[in-house]
């Protein structure tokens, strides 16, 4: 299966990004304390041994209450919203199995009522508060294996569990083994299952797991060379071929296994090359691969006999449109399926019958869907396609799809969970600096113009060719209830608007994310929405580039500023080839060691080496101690130096109504949870904080006051 995730599965564990993760599922800070310079006084982060948060001593009062307020509101939404459709589903050959909090259950689909059977605990696992990861049954369902983790770490653990027809209320079976260390998993048949193994945030080497009857052996099957190079296992559609994807920021290839055949040494597809990246899906003997050798490098699909894979051996079926993105591809039988985005986000399925490709159909899904999600497929393949729609404030709804019929069933859709009317998703389009028309998308209540006094949240990513993240989110969907504006911009360097989008915005052309940004919301400004006064921007990871730059470039655009996990030291990190990411992100950033030129495009955007002595927006800044994908160094280092500056333009500036004394906190974290907190609880307290910052920043909280007395 080459679905939305998959495409981009191997940079996860690379790049400074991905989404929050809630749960449905170089440094050490001293005892001490450390001391920080806000609002031209000084104040104590003191960190409790016992406890997992940070202690703001003289700021707390200020944000406390609304933090608790805020907490409430949003266990009620999440509690709102707990029972619509996911992908922690998956369909055996006679049970379903689902992932609850303590592990997981399964369902005799043979039954017309059937008990749940719980079939793995996660207190048999060992010491920790674990949680799921990945789920795979093997091809008779004989055999179980998943991967878990715990908070704080990077590594997963494999557990193996043997099934059988057992009585649901018999205890859960101990598990068969488990293995440290383990990124992916695939099973070729009942007793051989291949998996990834991974060290630190680097993954090179693939093992063939054989359970025999006198006990189980591990063997290496592949091992990667390349440092930059991040290997991992899949399996095809059809599960006949068990993928071995080795990719790099800048090319990829791919060896195959044979399901029926797994003790063979694998083949090699296509070697890689540079520039070349594809991803690989089988049926009925042939190659399905999605590959950016399409007009203008762009994806398209070919096909090649599965035995002679190479290159000089691929003809074209299918090249989507000018302007059209491919965002997934799902090969189901005797159908491509694609998902593709259009020029100005929406999405749409391209249909393309494989034995006559010239007739291929569109669908256009619904207008206010943001975000697609591909289910896996179960041990059968129905040759139904079965996704979730959502946007950031559209809970996720389920849809089924026969190609064969060219039938879009809704599957799942209840009345709680639908979207009033009357919140609207707006399309609209920036003029950049160069020309270029940049996507913005716009959720909102009130019609576009009378916007002007609503509080405005603005979202960036822009890295990686990574789609900025729209999946649907409780929090934003609080905020939207609450009368604000939410605006998401595609810039370059994101994925939005095909490969070549990301390309324009990497390397000597990071700089064209920061004037897409500052355009986006200089054009909301323009049609009336909102105003600086009321306007906050967000972002997390490599995002935070883009907002650290904006802050240096064009402060006055905006009031406050919330990061997570933020990157904000560009140039020191990547002059440091001993950090564990460095080497393999020299394609996104550029080698300023060895290339004088890319050194100076980057210091020339740097947020930590640009600071300058001005007005700054509030800025409220999470970071985790021992997040090894941003060194915690860097963050504080931006954060000293953005203090020294305020402090310096107060020295020589009074503090005005409109120009109030910015503040700028460092929230710092236990941990290495560069995704945001595993936990619910901490996870749902660090939203509380973030959002009862804004409306402090903003002033929402006076204004409300201020319109009670009235």
């Amino acid at each position: 299966m080459c679905s939305m995730t998959s495409l981009h599965s191997w940079l996860s564990p690379l790049i400074r990004g991905g989404k929050f993760n809630q749960v449905w599922s170089l440094f050490t800070c001293k005892p001490r304390g450390l001391i920080y310079l806000t609002d031209t006084r000084r104040f104590t982060i003191v960190k409790d041994p016992s406890s997992s948060t940070v202690e703001f001593n003289s700021r707390n009062k200020k944000y406390r209450s609304l933090e608790r307020s805020f907490k409430r509101r949003l266990r009620a939404i999440y509690q709102r919203f707990s029972g619509g459709p996911d992908n922690t589903t998956i369909q055996g050959l006679n049970h379903v199995y689902f992932m609850e909090g303590d592990g997981i259950y399964r369902m005799d689909t043979r039954q017309g009522d059937p008990e749940p059977e719980k079939v793995l605990c996660l207190d048999s696992v060992g010491k920790g508060d674990w949680s799921l990861q990945r789920l795979r049954l093997s091809p008779s369902e004989h055999a179980l294996a998943a991967t878990v983790k715990t908070p704080h770490r990077e590594e997963a653990r494999c557990v193996l569990v043997k099934l059988g027809d057992r009585e649901p209320t018999l205890d859960p079976p101990q598990p068969l083994l488990t293995i440290d260390k383990v990124f992916s998993i695939e099973w070729a048949t009942d007793d051989i299952l291949f998996y990834s193994s991974q060290q630190k945030l680097q993954c090179h080497h693939v093992f063939r797991l054989d359970l025999t009857a006198t006990g189980t052996r591990s063997t290496l099957v592949y091992q990667e060379q390349q440092p930059d190079v991040f290997v991992e296992v899949s399996l095809s559609r059809d599960r006949r071929l068990v993928l071995v994807n080795c990719s790099s920021k800048r090319s990829s290839e791919v060896w195959v296994i044979d399901s029926a055949k797994p003790l063979m040494e694998p083949t090699l597809v296509q070697a890689r090359l540079p520039e070349l990246l594809y991803h690989v899906e089988h049926s009925h003997g042939q190659l399905y691969i999605l590959a950016n050798t399409g007009p203008g490098q762009e994806y398209q699909v070919l096909r090649a006999p599965l035995s002679s894979p190479s290159i000089k051996h691929w003809v074209p079926v299918c090249s989507p449109g000018p302007g059209t993105a491919v965002k997934d591809m799902e090969v189901l039988q005797d159908h491509c399926v694609l998902a593709t985005k259009d020029p100005l986000g929406l999405l749409a399925l391209q249909v393309v019958p494989l034995s006559q490709p010239a007739t291929t159909s569109t669908l256009q899904l619904p207008p206010w869907a943001c975000a697609i999600e591909t289910k896996r497929a179960g041990l059968t393949d129905s040759g139904w396609l079965e996704f979730l729609l959502s946007s950031p404030v559209h809970p996720p709804v389920l849809y089924r799809y026969s190609p064969r019929e060219y039938r879009l069933l809704l599957q799942e859709d209840t009345e709680e969970h639908r979207t009033p009317q009357e919140y609207q998703t707006t399309r609209l389009e920036a003029p950049s600096q160069d020309g270029t028309m940049v996507p913005l998308t716009l959720f909102h209540r009130p019609m576009l113009e009378k916007l002007r006094g609503a509080p405005l949240l603005v979202h960036v990513y822009g890295a990686y060719g990574m789609d900025l993240n729209m999946d649907f989110s409780p929090d934003r969907r609080l905020l939207l209830e609450d009368g604000w504006a939410l605006a998401y911009c595609h810039v370059r360097g994101g994925g939005e608007r095909g490969l070549g989008w990301h390309r324009q915005g990497r390397m000597e052309g990071k700089p064209r994310g920061v004037e897409d940004l500052a355009a986006c919301i200089q054009r909301l400004y323009d049609l009336g929405v909102s105003r600086p006064s009321l306007t906050a921007l967000t972002a997390r990871s490599a995002g935070a580039v883009l907002v650290g730059a904006l802050c240096n470039l064009h402060p006055h655009l905006i009031r406050a500023v919330t990061l997570q996990a933020p990157f904000l030291d560009v140039l020191g990190t990547m002059q440091e080839p001993s950090l564990p990411l460095t080497l393999e992100e020299r394609g996104e950033w550029g080698d300023p060691l060895s290339d004088s030129c890319q050194r100076d495009t980057i210091a020339s955007y740097c947020p930590c080496h640009n600071i300058t002595p001005q007005h700054y927006p509030s800025m409220l800044l999470t970071a985790y101690i021992e997040d090894n994908r941003v060194p915690v160094a860097g963050v504080h280092k931006y954060e000293e130096r953005l203090q020294e500056a305020i402090h310096s333009h107060l020295n020589g500036h009074p503090v005005s109504e409109s120009e109030p004394t910015p503040s700028v906190i460092l929230d710092l974290q236990p941990g290495a949870d560069h995704f945001g907190p595993g936990d619910f609880e901490l996870s749902l307290t660090e939203s509380a904080r973030q959002l009862a910052f804004l409306h402090t920043e903003l002033g929402l909280n006076q204004q409300k006051t201020k319109n009670r007395r009235k």
